[in-house]
């Protein structure tokens, strides 16, 4: 079973385009949460995490490989308080995986410059990002990393694979590849990559496509580039590429939703208290009034759904492809004492009208699929050629429906 979470490894690449990044929509502009302030515990729930300290005293004294390592045990520690919570999006990242996180988040990593995604347990290469060392190796579609230095990769989680393939700039890493049924090794040295979060070109029938692959820092800025120079030769319309997207900075989401957006509401975000706080685009946009498509996918996760889900319900847009992931959530990014962090979710958001799509996802209002990839046969971006048939009005079939009346 594919799954459509791939990722930008930072050994790899530090971005996940799995969902793991999806939390990144949290950056909520009073993030970090020292907003929520501290608490001191009660005597009931001190006496609840008596048996914590009672167990970590038993480690260091009873426990027969000594010494143990105290921030071995905290990080545990912290890493069992979370996962109780049973919230994939409330997570601790190690001082390392923090600093990785930061870094490619703000668009440059160190790795190898590759998206992968996982398939019945086998990392997967979706596409080497061009001008990256993976590229220059030779990487190709479709290839499985099989081990890391040695290390075996088959059923391992894209950020565990991650955190094998990362390094120093300069260091290589010797991957073991599967291709055709064959095995091969070859060694990668790995660099600091820049990746673009926005890139665009004007398509035959003088239709403007802009590929818009997360929502970091300097998103917004680059967007603004890529529609003075595309605006500038008046296109007739506009196709907006999120899939595969993970998210990003609310913030951010927000800026770019104005671009598109005549003024109104781009977002709801609702406390756990109930206290609603609405996120508003202003009239101030520069591709407003454009013949718009955005294609989504189950990789259009978190801030893509919010982009979208304001363009499908204010009816600026029409979205092609197919159901998008489903993450309604919002996380804060706190910083530790340690170097590393934690991202904890602390409200949910809402369409504009008032959609939740979490666990559920948005519906395209055409669907289409696309076909699977095939080694040595060139492939077909059915839901591209979808969103072109549609603004140049030509039929486009929506496939959920025609197999529902069949």
């Amino acid at each position: 079973m594919k799954s459509h979470l791939s990722a930008l490894f930072i050994g790899i690449a530090a971005l996940l385009v799995g969902f793991n990044a999806g939390y990144l929509l949290g950056q909520s502009p009073i993030a970090p949460f020292n907003v929520f302030p501290a608490t001191f515990l009660s005597q009931e729930d001190s006496e609840a995490f008596e048996p914590l300290w009672e167990v970590h005293d038993l480690v260091q004294t009873r426990y027969f490989d000594q010494p143990v390592d105290e921030n071995i045990l905290a990080e545990g520690a912290i890493n069992g308080m979370l996962a109780a919570l049973d919230d994939p999006h409330t997570r601790y990242l190690s001082p390392q995986d923090e600093i990785a996180e930061r870094e490619g988040f703000a668009g440059e990593i160190q790795g190898i410059g590759v998206e992968v995604t996982t398939e019945d347990g086998n990392i997967t290469v979706v596409s080497p990002i061009d001008g990256t060392p993976a590229h220059a190796a030779g990487l190709r579609p479709g290839d499985i990393l099989r081990q890391a230095d040695g290390v075996e990769l088959t059923d391992m989680s894209v950020m565990e694979a991650a955190q094998l393939i990362r390094g120093p700039v300069g260091t290589a890493v010797a991957l073991l590849i599967e291709r055709d049924g064959e095995t091969f090794t070859v060694d990668i040295t790995r660099a600091v990559i820049e990746i673009d979060s926005v890139r665009g070109e004007i398509l035959e029938d003088d239709l403007a496509y802009v590929r818009l692959s997360h929502f970091g820092t300097r998103t917004t800025e680059e967007l603004q580039e890529v529609l003075s120079e595309l605006l500038a030769e008046e296109p007739a319309g506009m196709i907006l590429d999120l899939r595969r997207n993970p998210g990003g900075g609310l913030g951010t989401v927000v800026d770019i939703a104005d671009e598109f957006l005549p003024e109104g509401t781009v977002l709801i975000q609702e406390f756990a208290n109930g206290v609603e706080r609405e996120y508003n685009a202003t009239n101030k946009g520069n591709a407003e009034e454009l013949p718009l498509v955005v294609l989504i996918d189950e990789g259009s996760a978190s801030a893509s759904e919010v982009l979208a889900g304001a363009i499908q319900d204010r009816k600026r847009g029409v979205l092609i492809g197919q159901t998008s992931f489903g993450k309604g959530t919002v996380q804060t990014w706190q910083e530790l004492s340690n170097g590393g962090g934690v991202r904890i979710t602390f409200a949910r958001w809402l369409t504009p009208d008032e959609l939740w799509v979490h666990e559920e996802g948005l519906q395209p209002d055409i669907a289409v699929q696309l076909p699977e990839f095939e080694e040595g046969v060139e492939f077909n971006d059915t839901q591209l050629q979808a969103a072109i048939d549609y603004l140049l009005g030509n039929q486009v079939i929506d496939e959920e429906s025609s197999a529902s009346d069949t």
